[in-house]
């Protein structure tokens, strides 16, 4: 039987054709390939199923869906393989790189068993050799330092670098929030005014490409010249030749200019009077002008004026502490000075103390060995003792503000050793950046040692990008040959008609699952609308309570 034709009816009449699975289903055999699916087969001999019915043809899709299954996952291991080539490559690569770092190290060592085993058949003595190792460490050493020297400039310079960088974008920023800030019609007027200079740049720019073009064409015609000495003649002879033609000309000029002397003569009187006619202007703008200045001068004496009543306290407390500087450095000038005043006049008045203390003392044993004084010789005494007793006092007074002074100013030098050392800090930071400056502009003025530090790395980077576009391209070939694989896979598959017809599949289960979804949610609100436990809940609740009213009701009658 075909496979087209249908199973015949039973019994119980014909088998229902609803559902998914009873749909015909047309597999096409496809042909052998190297990593396709199996192709047709040979019939077998013997005796083969009759009846092609709905368990075969499942059996059919079974197998066949197995089979895709099969060569998915091959499809998906060939992939995790070239992932895992793919990382063994950059493993590798990186191995590469660190083995042939060693390799340049073993050849270095080489060269150094090779200059060894020189030595050694030449017979060169032990002292030489190392003297030349000294030598070659010395070396190494003077440019490893020289290195990190260079290596701290560049920091420092790329530090610097970024920091005008970064001035010059907040310039930038702050010339864009101005030009925002102005008018419609100043803004119009700079871009104006932007455009002429981008163009005057531009002009400029091919005057200097034309400039340097001649400048190059007369360098090389001048070697030419300097080369040849019957250019050089030459040379000289356009030169008297144009200095001739020149004086001619001007002869000429001078000829023709010459006229009568009549003529002459009133060429001269009128340029005369011409000249008298602008002295006597010039004259009098002269006057107008010192007019202008008398008039501006006292426009900024009245300024003056206005200002110094506007800014009196602001001028008196900068005198006041002119002043106060003043006396502070006359202070310090003539503090040793002053300091040796102070100690001598102490030392005097200490003397003077002592002095009086002595002769307090005798005056009173004498008061004591006296047995009569008289009236008059005590008040002489007691007049000299207030009088002491006074000058005591003074001097005592005059001793402590002394010491009071003495500490003022003591504390008055601290705080100007302070300055001084805060002084000597500032003048050596100065000092160092002074210094900083002329190395880096040392270091700047040598352009041709900076041009070829660019250019070697330059050329570096230039091997680096070859190298690079070298691996981008091997990958894109990599890439472009997947891809190929990857897209005649997809065609493939496309192409399959099981495929095809398991996507259909997929699809109707789809919306059987998404009708199976919708019929679930009108179950459960169906559902809750008709569920009718809250409202029995409810009135055995209001039962429970008519009937506690009801007995309430009757226990309170029974009770009456």
């Amino acid at each position: 039987m075909p496979p087209g034709t249908a199973r015949p009816g039973s019994r119980g009449g014909p088998i229902g054709t609803g559902g998914v699975l009873s749909s015909q289903i047309k597999v096409a055999d496809r042909p052998v390939t190297q990593q396709g699916l199996t192709g047709m087969k040979t019939g077998m001999k013997g005796p083969q199923r009759q009846i092609l019915d709905k368990s075969y043809y499942l059996g059919l899709l079974r197998s066949k869906i197995s089979e895709l299954t099969t060569e998915v996952n091959k499809l998906q291991k060939e992939i995790e393989m070239y992932n895992q080539e793919n990382s063994v490559y950059l493993s590798y690569e990186k191995r590469a790189e660190t083995l042939a770092v060693e390799i340049k190290e073993f050849q270095g060592q080489l060269a150094d068993y090779n200059m060894l085993v020189d030595k050694l058949n030449t017979n060169t003595e032990m002292e030489e050799v190392m003297n030349d190792y000294n030598m070659l460490k010395a070396q190494n050493d003077r440019e490893t330092q020289s290195m990190d020297v260079i290596f701290t400039e560049r920091q420092a310079k790329e530090k610097q670098m970024r920091s005008v960088e970064e001035e010059i974008e907040q310039e930038k920023q702050a010339a864009d929030d101005i030009i925002k800030n102005m008018s419609l019609e100043n803004q119009v007027k700079y871009l104006e005014m932007k455009a002429t200079n981008e163009k005057l740049l531009q002009e400029l720019d091919t005057l200097q490409r034309q400039l340097d073009s001649q400048n190059m064409k007369k360098e090389s015609m001048e070697a030419e010249i300097a080369h040849s000495q019957v250019k050089q003649e030459a040379v000289l002879l356009h030169e008297k030749l144009y200095e001739l033609e020149s004086h001619r000309d001007q002869m000429i000029a001078e000829d023709k200019s010459i006229g009568s002397p009549m003529e002459e003569r009133e060429k001269l009187l009128k340029q005369v009077k011409d000249d008298n006619q602008e002295i006597a202007s010039m004259e009098r703008q002269l006057t107008d002008i010192k007019e202008k200045i008398n008039q501006f001068n006292e426009e900024i004496r009245q300024l003056d004026m206005d200002l110094e009543e506007h800014q009196g306290e602001m001028n008196q407390k900068y005198k006041e502490l002119k002043k106060r500087e003043e006396n502070m450095d006359t202070f310090i000038e003539t503090f040793e000075e002053t300091k040796n005043q102070e100690l001598e006049r102490k030392a005097q008045i200490e003397a003077n103390i002592v002095s009086l203390l002595e002769h307090c003392s005798r005056n009173i044993n004498r008061m004591k060995q006296i047995s009569s004084i008289t009236n008059q010789e005590l008040k002489m005494m007691q007049d000299d003792l207030n009088f002491k007793s006074t000058e005591v006092q003074k001097s005592q007074s005059t001793a402590r503000n002394l010491t009071s002074d003495s500490q003022r100013l003591q504390l008055d030098l601290q705080k100007m050793e302070l300055l001084e050392s805060k002084m000597t800090e500032e003048q050596h930071s100065l000092k160092s950046k002074i210094k900083q400056m002329t190395t880096d502009l040392e270091t700047y003025n040598d352009l041709p040692a900076l041009k070829s530090s660019g250019e070697e790395k330059k050329k570096k980077l230039h091997q680096e990008r070859m190298i690079l576009s070298t691996r981008r391209n091997a990958f894109k070939k990599i890439m472009e040959k997947l891809n190929i694989e990857h897209e005649a896979l997809k065609t493939q598959l496309q192409e399959n008609e099981t495929h095809s017809q398991l996507t259909n599949l997929e699809r109707k289960w789809q919306h059987h699952e998404q009708n199976n979804f919708v019929m679930k949610e009108f179950i459960a609100t169906k559902s809750q609308e008709s569920d009718y436990r809250p409202i029995m809940k409810n009135v055995t609740k209001q039962i429970a309570e008519y009937n506690k009213t009801i007995v309430d009701a009757l226990h309170s009658t029974s009770g009456n």
